[in-house]
């Protein structure tokens, strides 16, 4: 699973995720990729679920680029705790994405294999996504 070698904080505060991407909302590797349409907390869990999909449609043939990371610290308290007594311990790893970000790219393979190899991956995760094309791409 993805998470940082070393953090400077263990706890972050959760924060808001508004406005649109305008850092990584274009298409830097591959000739495919997979663009988000909403915002959200994306887990650990869920980008390497997706990166699987991904990976396993496409026979591992071409490459697959993972252009987020989750370094956000998410706390959890245990179950039946009384109110009060401070944070929770750290339970995982979040990346926050705004619409227009570009989760995967992927690159060697054919358009329809890419297609359908995007849309598994986009199964696995919590948020609605497009299939996105670089403009100069051709077969």
């Amino acid at each position: 699973m993805l998470a940082p070698k070393r953090v400077k904080w263990r706890r972050h505060q959760k924060g808001r995720v508004r406005g649109i991407a305008t850092k990584g909302s274009t298409l830097a590797f591959g000739s495919f990729g997979l663009k988000t349409l909403d915002s959200a907390w994306i887990t650990e869990r869920q980008i390497e679920a997706a990166r699987i999909a991904l990976t396993r449609y496409m026979k591992r043939e071409g490459k697959v680029w993972i252009r987020i990371f989750p370094d956000k610290p998410i706390t959890k308290k245990p179950a039946e705790v009384r109110m009060g007594k401070g944070k929770g311990a750290p339970s995982g790893w979040v990346a926050t994405v705004k619409p227009g970000r570009i989760i995967f790219e992927a690159e060697g393979v054919p358009r329809e294999v890419a297609v359908e190899a995007m849309r598994l991956a986009a199964q696995k995760l919590p948020i609605r996504t497009k299939m996105v094309v670089r403009r100069d791409y051709t077969e």
